[in-house]
């Protein structure tokens, strides 16, 4: 016997003496179980018992009997409790143990243990080790060993469900890409979604053992006709009346509308080995698969054009909970736990019965089988509480009345038929499931009786509850809850994706959505306008909905009609293939008082860090700060120039390596008038030089004859330039013209028509800024999508590209500011973001930032030194240890010593002291209120300061050093 094996068999041996009190010994248990493991005790493996944990929605605090980050969160139950009853208690203790939250959670009652991996499946523990077991099951449990070894689980449904959903897949691409006779898609569709089906019931009992196994040896083996017996089979499931004998004789009526039309194709032998081969689909344990993740099948039967175009993502399950939960489980949870009497028990059933949930971009029906599932368990949790409280023949006769959870209480909405389609089984095979678990979890009398006559067929016809239908602009149907991830795509896809006239369509239908908003928003504000007062609902978007137009038109108008956010995470990284950052947000029609839970992921990785505030309310730009939505632009700083976008080339046929233009130039230096070094962000901030890696071609505002004279040059961008516009300019056209067919006074584009006049210039020139900068020694540049703030001087003889914002002021003074954490703090707080990246704009950024009003000379003497030398400091350390601007950003952000965090820190004291900002306030505050201020003043006419040096400084030159990127 190994000393792991021993060691585990005491610690058996030693639970045998224990009665099972969850107060008096979890904490001795907890202590042995970590010791069988192969530590000297919790305590010395860092583990902490009594772990304090907030409540979600402001409920106080609870504490986990065991918290080991980041690997384990264990809570214990007295002996015999039916742990599947408290995995929604593990599962909100998990949810708030942030940061680095706990990978795996264990349910105990000192008989077994409930592993459950939360990131992965939620519906059921990964795996269940009976104590006993545990000295041979122990591999299941590998994660607590010091050494942290990856555990074996007998329970995984996520590995299952994805390996079936791949065999499926592949049966449907073989079927739609045969070299001949494809099958057509969505008959390929139909027809493997009916065989899912089919494999799926006969491990739950619902069809017999081994049925689609047979179909397929007698295809291979004796060459039947597979045409034949899946269209027998499919026929068959669709009839009421049942085959009294022959093949399938036992086979049930299913209908459901999947059956409702049957295209059976004939299979050849490949085809059939996927399905009933020796690693097919049919041998999986399909009573295993996790309907909640079907999503994935449907997903990989859909090109990845398609999937792009309709903003189709997979979701995972610990994501959709962030919805379900506190829009449907926790309100009603509290309900029911506040119930004293069964009466109030029975009366809450009934109304559990008639709760009706819809989510009105449904896909393949994720989120309505996981609200079904917790629907079904809220039930149970009735149930079990009323069972306690009444005698068997009480119970009987206030349960029966009742029927369970139906499908027919949830409502999905989508426009892709096939999406329907698979959300309809994913709903029908919950009620099986659903029923199953309920007989298993009340005592076995009073489950056969309360469930006596509910049966899991013939399957729910919900044609007339989930539908093909866009839901934009058709009428939804009357719920009491509204939950889903709406399709993800930004303002500047959608008329790509969608065409003119649709987006066009959308746009006059919620005139009053700004129209540089994303799609989903208009889901938000649908939503909001069909609740009824009390009503909730719960949506993902991306995580530009707290941005800008998005949250004008969505967000905004929310908190601003009677809306207040109950619980909402404001960034995190997205789970499924879309690669952008989401936020999700649940919220009540009314009031909801108490404190709030708000989220936030910080980094870019699926395993970034997490964090949680209390607050007492959430602003609709989910920020924990003070929401600065309302800071007003200021002229002063709008009407400066001293702010700008790079240019845009608008096509890489304007670009050069900067090798072959600088042989160009060396030939001919005359062409130093139209070839210029062309810096990007990347450059800048991620290479060791920071010099631009191309130059571009920019024949400002010649003419075609003028711009020709340069013939090589000329040519170069007519040969690779020229037929993309046309092109462009083309489809354009066309989009026009089919949105004016729609609409005479439809909105149309111009954009490529104006680019083709003019082929030969970029997109975008930015004369004005280039005005700017030339009449400069140097101006600042960052990048604009960025997550650090790093500015720079450059010469104005490089030419930035639309990556980077641009300030035309050559000052030390200025630069300071710009560089300084309290302009930072501004920027992160108003700017727009791509994925987890901040946007530098100037319309929401620099424009309402005010700049200091009084400074003194030694103030700005102090700012202009203190920026100087934060410079020069950088420009040593990046030539010392050959790195780049991003890379020694990086390590500013470790914990520790640092000479440059010192040199931010006297920048930002000199700045506060600009400011005049005393020493313990808050500088965001103090910015706004500032803001608000001078927009006072302007609008009085009263002389406000703007960008750049004071206007008591004459001699500008005092305050300009010599120090840029030089090309």
């Amino acid at each position: 016997m190994s000393k792991i094996v021993e060691d585990l068999a005491h610690f058996v041996e030693y639970t045998r003496t224990l009665e099972g009190d969850e107060k008096g010994e979890a904490q001795v248990f907890c202590d042995r179980l970590f010791k069988a493991f192969g530590h000297e005790g919790y305590k010395e493996a860092g583990a902490t018992l009594e772990f304090r944990i907030k409540k979600a929605a402001s409920k106080g605090t609870s504490f986990a009997d065991l918290v080991w980050k980041p690997r384990l969160l264990l809570e214990m139950k007295k002996s015999g409790e039916k742990l599947h009853l408290h995995y929604g208690q593990a599962f909100e203790y998990w949810i708030n143990a942030v940061p680095n939250r706990p990978r795996y959670v264990m349910l105990c009652n000192f008989k077994e243990f409930w592993i459950y991996d939360f990131d992965k499946q939620l519906n059921e523990p990964v795996d269940v080790v009976a104590i006993s077991e545990l000295p041979r099951r122990y591999t299941a449990l590998n994660f607590l060993f010091p050494d942290n070894r990856k555990p074996l689980f007998n329970n995984d449904r996520e590995a299952v469900s994805r390996e079936a959903a791949d065999a499926m897949a592949e049966l449907f691409r073989k079927l739609t890409r045969r070299t001949s006779n494809p099958v057509p898609r969505t008959q390929a569709q139909r027809f493997v979604l009916q065989t899912v089906i089919a494999m799926f019931a006969e491990d739950i009992d619902l069809l017999p053992a081994g049925i689609v196994k047979r179909i397929v040896d007698d295809c291979i083996e004796y060459k039947q006709s597979s045409y034949d017996l899946f269209g027998a089979l499919f026929r068959q499931m669709n009839s009421p009346e049942p085959a009294f004998a022959g093949r399938f004789k036992g086979v049930r009526y299913f209908n459901g509308g999947l059956f409702s039309k049957v295209e059976p194709v004939e299979l050849s032998t490949s085809e059939l080995e996927l399905i009933g081969g020796d690693n097919g689909a049919a041998l999986k344990d399909w009573s295993k698969i996790n309907p909640a993740i079907f999503g994935s099948l449907f997903q990989q039967s859909m090109d990845a054009e398609e999937r792009h175009a309709l903003g189709a993502h997979f979701t995972s399950e610990a994501d959709i909970q962030r919805i379900v939960g506190p829009t449907i489980v926790r309100p009603w949870r509290e309900r029911i736990d506040q119930a004293k009497t069964a009466k109030e028990l029975f009366e809450l059933r009934r109304e559990l019965t008639e709760f009706s949930v819809l989510d009105p971009a449904c896909g393949s029906g994720n989120f309505l089988y996981v609200s079904f599932r917790e629907l079904a368990r809220l039930d149970l949790r009735i149930l079990t509480r009323a069972e306690d409280m009444l005698t068997p023949r009480e119970f009987a006769a206030r349960a029966k009345p009742i029927s369970a959870i139906s499908p027919k209480q949830f409502f999905g909405l989508d426009v892709d038929s096939f999406g329907v389609e698979l959300a309809k089984v994913s709903l029908m095979m919950a009620k099986k499931l659903a029923l199953d678990e309920a007989i298993s979890t009340l005592s076995h009398d009073q489950a056969e009786f309360v469930f006596s006559g509910e049966d899991a067929i013939p399957l729910d016809n919900l044609d007339e509850y989930v539908r093909c239908d866009d839901a934009v602009f058709c009428q939804w149907p009357k719920v009491d809850a509204i939950i889903g991830n709406p399709p993800f795509q930004s303002k500047n896809k959608m008329i790509d994706e969608f065409g003119r006239a649709y987006v066009n369509k959308v746009r006059a239908a919620y005139p009053e959505v700004p129209g540089r908003a994303d799609y989903c928003v208009y889901w938000l504000r649908k939503a909001h306008d069909r609740l009824l007062p009390g009503q909730r609902a719960g949506l993902v978007g991306t995580n530009t909905i707290r941005q800008n137009y998005s949250r004008i038109g969505g967000l905004d108008y929310i908190v601003r009609n009677g809306g207040t956010i109950t619980e909402a995470v404001s960034s995190q990284v997205w789970s499924g293939d879309a690669v952008v950052h989401v936020s999700i947000v649940n919220w009540i029609k009314g009031e909801s008082p108490g404190v709030k839970k708000l989220f936030r992921q910080n980094g870019d990785q699926l395993d970034s860090p997490w964090e949680v505030r209390d607050v007492a309310t959430i602003n609709s730009a989910l920020s924990y700060g003070i929401d600065l939505k309302d800071a007003v632009p200021l002229k002063v700083n709008a009407k400066s120039d001293a702010c700008y976008q790079g240019q845009t080339h608008g096509h890489d046929g304007f670009l050069l390596d900067a090798n072959e233009a600088k042989l160009l130039l060396a030939a001919d230096p005359s062409l130093a008038e139209i070839l210029f070094p062309f810096l990007i962000t990347d450059d800048l901030i991620g290479t060791v030089t920071g010099k631009p890696s191309r130059y571009v071609i920019d024949f400002g505002k010649r003419s075609i004859l003028e711009a020709q004279e340069r013939k090589y040059l000329f040519s170069r961008v007519e040969k690779r330039v020229l037929p993309d516009r046309q092109k462009a300019a083309a489809k354009e056209k066309a989009e026009n013209e089919e949105a004016s067919k729609d609409n005479p006074d439809a909105k149309i584009a111009k954009d490529h028509a104006s680019a083709l006049e003019k082929w030969w210039l970029l997109f975008r020139m930015r004369g004005k800024m280039l005005k700017a900068i030339g009449k400069l020694t140097r101006y600042i540049a960052c990048g604009r999508v960025t997550k650090r703030p790093i500015f720079e001087f450059i010469d104005p003889t490089i030419h930035p590209n639309d990556s980077m914002a641009v300030f035309p002021l050559a000052d030390d003074y200025s630069f300071g500011i710009l560089q300084s954490s309290l302009h930072w703090q501004w920027f992160t707080e108003r700017c727009s973001t791509m994925k987890a990246d901040w946007r530098y704009t100037s319309n929401t950024v620099f424009d309402s930032f005010p700049w200091p009003q009084e400074p003194n000379m030694k103030s700005v003497v102090a700012v202009s030194e203190a920026s100087t030398a934060l410079r020069s400091l950088r420009s040593q350390l990046l030539t010392r240890h050959n790195m780049c601007l991003r890379d020694l950003y990086r390590t500013i952000e470790k914990p520790g010593a640092h000479p440059m965090k010192d040199a931010q820190a006297n920048l930002d004291d000199a700045v506060r002291a600009a400011y005049g900002i005393q020493h313990g306030k808050d500088a965001i505050q103090f910015l706004f209120d500032l803001n608000q201020e001078l927009a006072q003043f302007e609008g009085k006419n009263r002389p406000v300061q703007g960008p750049g040096l004071p206007s008591f400084i004459n001699d500008h030159g005092l305050f300009i050093s010599t120090d840029r990127l030089l090309p």
